[in-house]
């Protein structure tokens, strides 16, 4: 029987995550933020709230955007050398959405080299935040129950399949700054106080799902949105939680979701810096996993 390692990628948010999850020993493949003039590994060096609270207070923050910078190869190695040193005859690594950036591709080209001594799966996740890294958490929880590479890949594949983010861009000076809000769209959504609701593609893309006139009823449909998709579903087989950045809109969240019957069955967990760097300190929303029946197909 194969001894398969679990790894994620920073993003994935475990580092963030209740502390229960640290005893599954998943090894991190750590992405950089870069901001004031300084370099740090996510999850590591980098305090998301210390983050996020930099975000809101900074003076001209167009002039100043933080940035990001995919794992420096030597870390990649140091990952791998490890599980090697160890005795794992596999690795699986669950990674950020390929539609993000280069992360995926730069993982997958250093594992062609350890073909041969190290089987390594790399898994593009389409996704981000917690919702990448509940993946690796289900992984790492079946392996020590002994299930085989195969078996892992096709339950968090289906996992993958059933899983979705929403959330609320409460202001949309970052998304502007970065670019992905441009020109007369820009100065509309300004100007009528729009803001998006957003989740994403079945490609792993982050977009709009829909524009709403203000921060309040755009997380009024992000609730809407969660309930629809939970439907009759019992709690036990889905995991709902909070996904934040800065404190301002998750306070207003939690206040109107009992309107619409939604309730949250998973702590909180704050979103990765490497996302919200983009997305900016005033998002709030929900991630949202569904966990398989045993009545349930693994295949679709």
């Amino acid at each position: 029987m194969s001894k398969i390692k679990i790894m994620c990628t920073s993003t994935g948010c475990i580092d963030y995550a209740p502390e229960r999850y640290k005893a599954l020993d998943i090894d991190i493949i750590r992405v950089h933020v870069l901001y004031d003039g300084k370099e740090y590994r996510e999850g590591l060096d980098l305090d998301p709230v210390d983050f996020y609270r930099y975000l809101e207070t900074i003076e001209d923050p167009k002039n100043h955007l933080p940035s990001t910078a995919m794992p420096d190869t030597s870390e990649i190695q140091a990952c791998f050398d490890k599980a090697v040193s160890e005795g794992y005859d596999e690795a699986i690594v669950y990674v950020l959405s390929s539609a993000l950036g280069g992360t995926y591709n730069k993982i997958s080209l250093v594992a062609r080299d350890y073909e041969g001594k190290l089987k390594i799966h790399v898994v593009d996740t389409k996704i981000t935040c917690f919702g990448e890294g509940y993946l690796a958490i289900k992984a790492a929880q079946l392996a020590a129950e002994g299930k085989s590479s195969e078996e892992i890949l096709k339950e968090t594949g289906w996992m993958m399949r059933h899983q979705e983010f929403i959330g609320v861009d409460g202001k949309l000076d970052y998304l502007i700054y970065n670019g992905r809000l441009k020109g007369g769209k820009a100065f509309m959504a300004q100007m009528l106080n729009i803001c998006p609701v957003v989740h994403f593609s079945k490609e792993g893309e982050i977009v709009a799902l829909e524009s709403v006139r203000t921060p309040k009823k755009a997380l009024m449909r992000s609730c809407e949105l969660i309930r629809d998709i939970i439907g009759s579903r019992d709690p036990k087989d889905y995991l709902l939680w909070h996904v934040y950045t800065g404190p301002s809109l998750i306070k207003t969240l939690e206040e109107i979701e009992p309107k619409f019957g939604v309730k949250t069955n998973h702590e909180s967990v704050i979103m990765s810096p490497v996302s919200g760097c983009h997305n900016g300190p005033w998002l709030a929303g929900y991630g949202l996993v569904f966990l398989r029946r045993e009545d349930e197909p693994l295949d679709e």
